[in-house]
């Protein structure tokens, strides 16, 4: 019975030592994966401005990446990704900032009960089918409306990742909103407030930190999105503001040049990497911004 006991306690010690370890490999994946990414994009960027000079990867206009006089110009990509990012905000956050008042500070329990996994079920469509649906349905309902629309044009996609950023923006304000305490509401009520002020004036502002951190994540995705953009809004280099026209994002070029012919060790096959590289910045600093903000105007309740 002694030995039985010793054996198990030796057994139980081991166990001890052993699975914090392997809970640390465990968690060190997702650290060493994210600086393999990193050292990855570091290394073949390095190799593109060894061929291409930095300010004119980053001031140039004109992105030709083939032929013998190819030019590597990032602002046309930028200007699509950018353009295309504000497009899908300006849809995505008035409307799903009013979504989340609603299921916040409207709607009974059961309505938000109904209401909240339905709008959910926008997140949970694949982009692809979204790409689809800009490309076949939207653009054509927009030329009824704008003649010189281009057939493949950046306000279509625009427009539909605004749609498919509403989920996040909702979801994540509705969350924010509903962690303020009812006794804040309550107290605005009891000095003679209305709803609509106790909204726009107490739970809004005590909530501001999880509402611009859904903002900026929801900017964040647009700035990543693949798939919408490489369907519906065309493969066109130029360096243009105008929205009727068709342009090419970042992602969109990593998709064209990845599923074309790009020789590895080429030029064109190494600004893949130097597109990704800035495209990861990009997301980053939106990522950070998110962070600090929420750190910065949260409130403990």
């Amino acid at each position: 019975m002694i030995e039985k006991k010793r054996s198990t306690t030796n057994l139980t010690s081991v166990t001890e030592k052993f699975i914090p370890k392997l809970l640390l490999a465990i968690a060190a994946i997702s650290i060493l994966t994210t600086l393999g990414i990193v050292l990855t994009l570091i290394t073949e960027t390095i190799n593109f401005f060894r061929d291409v000079p930095f300010l004119d990867f980053y001031t140039g206009t004109n992105l030709n990446p083939l032929g013998d006089n190819a030019e590597f110009g990032v602002l046309p990509l930028l200007t699509g990704t950018i353009i295309s990012t504000v497009i899908a905000m300006v849809v995505a956050i008035p409307i799903g900032l009013m979504a989340a008042i609603f299921l916040s500070e409207y709607a009974s329990d059961r309505v938000r009960r109904i209401l909240k996994p339905i709008l959910e079920i926008l997140a949970g469509i694949p982009t692809i089918v979204y790409g689809f649906f800009a490309f076949t349905f939207v653009t054509p309902l927009l030329r009824s409306f704008i003649p010189a629309l281009d057939p493949t044009n950046i306000l279509s996609p625009g427009l539909v990742m605004g749609i498919m950023i509403i989920p996040m923006v909702a979801s994540l304000s509705e969350d924010a909103m509903s962690s303020v305490p009812n006794s804040m509401r309550e107290g605005a009520l009891a000095l003679g407030a209305t709803k609509l002020e106790v909204t726009w004036k107490v739970v809004i502002p005590a909530a501001i930190s999880g509402i611009i951190a859904s903002f900026v994540l929801g900017i964040s995705r647009a700035i990543g999105e693949t798939m919408i953009v490489a369907i519906a809004s065309g493969s066109n280099k130029n360096f243009t503001f105008d929205i009727t026209q068709s342009m090419q994002t970042m992602t969109a070029y990593i998709v064209e040049v990845t599923g074309g012919e790009a020789p590895a060790g080429s030029t064109i096959y190494y600004s893949l990497y130097a597109v990704a590289m800035t495209l990861f910045v990009f997301t980053l600093i939106m990522n950070l911004v998110a962070q600090y903000i929420s750190r910065k105007y949260r409130e403990e309740y």
